[in-house]
């Protein structure tokens, strides 16, 4: 088995749990300095990475929110962003150079800001602005903090009457990743570990992976995202049914290539449209001969949330046993240090 140098199984392991606690410790921030719910317009979330990943989960499960979700990844604060708007700024580090600018700019016209983070720049500029600032655990990675930073989202909107489902949603979700964990952990084997059997039908082969909807979009972009980070090799994603409007035409060539190379992983979960249901399973037809194979994947759990998050984590194991399967190491990820390294310190 290959090292796994920071313990990062562990972390995964543990999501349940952390999930968990960060629900007790958001619901006793002091939401003093934020306004009621009747007086927010809009909601932004600023992250990027895995920390800005909570925000997607957000947006997707909020479709009953009174109030529009935008989820911002760039350096810029857009016009919009004012008093009326709830802004939380994820960074898990702090340093994010992206977060913080905006974040600055979030300050500066007036907003409400919550800063979710361990310290570092964004942390200091919530302390100077006077911001909402809610910590997280230290010691994690941003990918395998996804609880730490997805509950103080969530609580918040719930505790200002924005979600009023949020608090069940959480209980649901944290029981949800509590059953996937006793499938997915590594003493169970063989094809009773359903993240095992994933990593080990994709094996050498790139994943396609597919998602519908909001929920299927967010799952989808998650697993392609933690096997680039965590197994270091190529995965690309798509969502239907915007695929379906351009992608789909590209597979009407190069079969005889992609059929060596490619496997399709279909995200599917219970709260598809159903005409979107149905947009996949023509789409599987008409595409299925261009790839090796065709794995399908159904979300368990009970509500939006449950199932996105099991998506998620099914994805994060089945990531960590390709990473393991082909001795690599799942924890560092040496490439986005050196960018980093080469950006140099964050601008003031």
């Amino acid at each position: 088995m290959a090292v796994d140098s920071l313990g990062f199984l562990d972390a995964v392991t543990g999501l349940p749990e952390q999930l968990e606690t960060a629900h007790e410790l958001a619901a006793e921030a002091d939401l003093s300095s934020l306004p009621a719910g009747d007086a927010i317009d809009s909601i932004a979330v600023l992250g990027m990475g895995g920390s800005g990943m909570a925000g997607d989960v957000l947006q997707a499960v909020g479709s009953a929110l009174p109030v529009p979700v935008t989820v911002l990844k760039q350096y810029r604060t857009p016009a919009f962003i004012g008093p009326r708007t709830l802004v939380f700024a994820l960074s898990y580090s702090g340093n994010t150079e992206e977060t913080v600018s905006m974040a600055r700019g979030a300050f500066e016209a007036g907003a409400p800001v919550v800063t979710v983070t361990t310290g570092g720049a964004l942390d200091e500029l919530a302390a100077s602005h006077h911001g909402l600032r809610i910590s997280c655990p230290t010691g994690l990675m941003p990918r395998g903090a996804l609880g730490a930073l997805l509950a103080p989202l969530l609580v918040t909107v719930f505790r200002l009457g924005i979600f009023p489902e949020g608090h069940a949603a959480l209980i649901k979700a944290q029981e949800q990743l509590a059953r996937r964990r006793d499938q997915c952990r590594p003493e169970v084997e063989g094809a009773k570990n359903p993240a095992r059997e994933l990593a080990r039908r994709i094996g050498r082969t790139i994943p396609v992976v597919y998602g519908g909807g909001a929920l299927g979009a967010v799952a989808a972009r998650r697993l392609k995202n933690d096997i680039n980070e965590t197994a270091k090799a190529p995965a690309f994603w798509g969502a239907y049914p915007e695929l379906n409007h351009a992608e789909i035409c590209g597979w009407g060539q190069h079969g005889d290539v992609t059929r060596q190379v490619l496997t399709l992983v279909q995200l599917r979960h219970g709260f598809e449209h159903p005409r979107l249901s149905e947009q996949i399973a023509f789409a599987r037809e008409m595409i299925e001969e261009v790839f090796v194979q065709v794995l399908e994947i159904e979300a368990e759990g009970e509500g939006r949330l449950a199932q996105l998050l099991d998506l998620m984590y099914l994805g994060t194991w089945a990531s960590c046993y390709l990473a393991l399967a082909n001795d690599v190491d799942p924890g560092p990820i040496d490439a986005i240090a050196q960018l980093k390294a080469a950006l140099g310190p964050i601008q003031a």
